[in-house]
């Protein structure tokens, strides 16, 4: 089984912010990952560098053997959040089409046959097909989300990253969107954000435990030593140990 994501020795800096410190992390195909840690502990800056959104300031990414950069084939990513004009004139259908606009996009462009058949089949996946048209600020927490999943799968990726996708969706959408997850997790790989312990333990195949510095990756473990080990970090249950000093200490060390 290939690699579709192998983080060496990553640290991704804001300034004198240190926001991931010597990550090493390796997500095979097909995996379903949950990212759990407290807030700012550098969960979707892990994402972003994926991404090739945030640049490190050490270390490597690659995606699928490639760097960020220079993947031919796109990353599916829905945000934590999707600020947008709720009274902006586009309905769902045009929204997910947006997903298959093509990099240097000139002005009157046209969707093919081939974009509308793949929107299509999205929608009657995600169960929003009798919301093709329908504007996209009437539609609730969890059929937004869907709809949005369905704009990031148009691009057809075979990596699909999600922040936070259920944080503002009802109990019954949030297990729709993870069912919905684990289907597409039969043929692409999955990275998501949460902090819904269920989640973990319901879908994930694997867990990483990020709080600036990776604590624990693989399988998840039983809730109560899971909720120990995210939040206070037992030393007995810390798979990755940190090898290296946060880059501040080593700058030190030197000037010294």
């Amino acid at each position: 089984m290939e690699n579709a994501v192998e983080i060496n020795n990553l640290s991704v800096h804001y300034g004198d912010i240190c926001a991931l410190w010597d990550i090493n992390l390796t997500v095979h195909e097909k995996d379903f990952m949950a990212v759990i840690g407290p807030n700012g502990g550098g969960k979707s800056t892990l994402l972003k560098a994926i991404l090739g959104l945030v640049k490190p300031s050490e270390g490597t990414i690659k995606v699928m053997g490639q760097s960020p950069d220079k993947l031919s084939k796109p990353i599916g990513y829905v945000p934590q959040s999707s600020k947008f004009d709720k009274q902006f004139p586009i309905n769902v259908s045009d929204a997910i089409l947006m997903g298959r606009l093509p990099k240097g996009l000139k002005p009157f462009h046209r969707y093919s046959s081939r974009d509308k058949d793949i929107a299509k089949s999205l929608m009657e996946k995600l169960e929003i097909y009798d919301l093709k048209d329908r504007q996209i600020g009437q539609l609730s927490g969890g059929q937004l989300q869907r709809v949005l999943i369905a704009r990031a799968l148009a691009a057809e990726p075979d990596i699909l990253l999600l922040d936070e996708p259920t944080a503002s969706v009802d109990a019954a959408s949030k297990a729709q969107i993870f069912d919905v997850l684990k289907q597409l997790n039969e043929s692409i790989t999955v990275i998501v954000v949460t902090h819904d312990m269920g989640v973990v333990s319901s879908y994930a195949k694997n867990i990483c435990c990020l709080n600036q510095k990776l604590f624990y990756h693989g399988r998840p473990l039983p809730d109560s030593s899971l909720v120990q080990q995210v939040y206070g970090f037992s030393v007995d249950l810390i798979s990755h140990p940190a090898t290296r000093k946060p880059l501040e200490e080593r700058k030190e060390d030197h000037s010294a």
